[in-house]
Formats: C-alpha cells, sequence, structure tokens
C-alpha cells in the first residue's frame, strides 16, 4: 500500500485473523468456550513468547511464523474478551453465527478504541520495531496474570478487559507493518 490508512490495514489484518477464526470454527468449533479467562492469558503468553523467541533466535523449527503468532494473538484475545463477557463453558457451546456475531463485535470494538488512540498518539506506532509490540504484549500479559491474581482487586488498572484489547491492538499493527509494510 503507498499511502498509509490505518483504519482500512487494521480492518484488513482482522479479517485475515477471522479467516482464520472462521476455518478453526469449522475443524474445532467452539471447545474454546471451555477456557477460563486465566487459561486465555496462558495461550496468549505462549504465542508472544514464542514470537520472542523467533525473534531472537532468527529461525524456527515449527512451520508457524510470527505473523501466524500475532493472528493467534488477535483470536485469543477476542476469545478472551467473549469468556469474560460469557463466563466458561462447561460444555455449551456457541453455534458459529454467535461466534463470529460476538468476535465481530469485539474486534469492531478494538477498531474504534485503535482509532481514538492513534488519533491521540498520532501514528506513533508506525516508528516503532515489531520487536517492541512483542514486548508491549508480553508486558500487558503479566499486567493481566497480576489482575488475576488479585481476583481482580486493583487500584489504578483498567482490568483484564483493556488489557485483552491492548494486545489485540498491538498484535494488529504487528500484522500491519509485517504483511503490508514488508518489515520486520
Amino acid at each position: 500500500m503507498a499511502v498509509e490508512n490505518t483504519e482500512q490495514e487494521f480492518v484488513e489484518a482482522i479479517r485475515t485473523c477471522r479467516e482464520l477464526f472462521v476455518k478453526k470454527m469449522h475443524d474445532y468449533g467452539s471447545a474454546w468456550r471451555i477456557m477460563r479467562p486465566c487459561s486465555v492469558t496462558d495461550q496468549l503468553y505462549i504465542k508472544a513468547n514464542r514470537i520472542r523467541s523467533l525473534e531472537m533466535k532468527k529461525t524456527a523449527l515449527v512451520d508457524e511464523g510470527i505473523v501466524d503468532e500475532f493472528v493467534a494473538i488477535v483470536n485469543y484475545g477476542i476469545i478472551g474478551l467473549i469468556q469474560l463477557e460469557m463466563g466458561p463453558s462447561d460444555g455449551d457451546l456457541l453455534l458459529e453465527e454467535k461466534a463470529l456475531e460476538l468476535y465481530d463485535a469485539h474486534a469492531s470494538e478494538a477498531l474504534r478504541l485503535m482509532l481514538r488512540k492513534n488519533h491521540d498518539y498520532d501514528e506513533a506506532w508506525r516508528s516503532m520495531r515489531v520487536s517492541s509490540y512483542t514486548d508491549l504484549i508480553l508486558m500487558k500479559i503479566f499486567r493481566t496474570k497480576q489482575i488475576e491474581d488479585l481476583e481482580g482487586e486493583t487500584l489504578v488498572s483498567e482490568g483484564v478487559a483493556a488489557n485483552y484489547m491492548d494486545m489485540i491492538n498491538y498484535a494488529v499493527f504487528g500484522l500491519i507493518k509485517l504483511l503490508f509494510e514488508k518489515q520486520v
């Protein structure tokens, strides 16, 4: 893309994530509904830690790269928001239509948040390195784990949902840089 259009790039990156989410819904259904939010947080940690490992080692022995892991962070972040909203299930699964409705609602909410913050920060994220998004996501994960350990009893934190939203947005920034700018 010659002209940077953050909103359009964000929507395209989310579309890529949603396409994988749809395929996984076909293969697995909404088996993720069993996960408690703390398990979602741990899954986010695994994905972000793998990105950091790949960034530092510069090689992968498993045929999934950094883009795949950023996609997973977006999808698990949205799953986390759904789980916070609905609570984990003991077996009640979501029909694909309902899961996609919730996915789209949270993706739209993430876009609106990004646009507000991007206005205030004036596209500063474009000058950052992809590795910085990885570190920021990991920091948000550790913050989230602390909030979960405190059972949500915080003094100044925005809470788990706000951290999930930030993780989604940082992962989308990474995807935009990797998919549209072809930089690492």
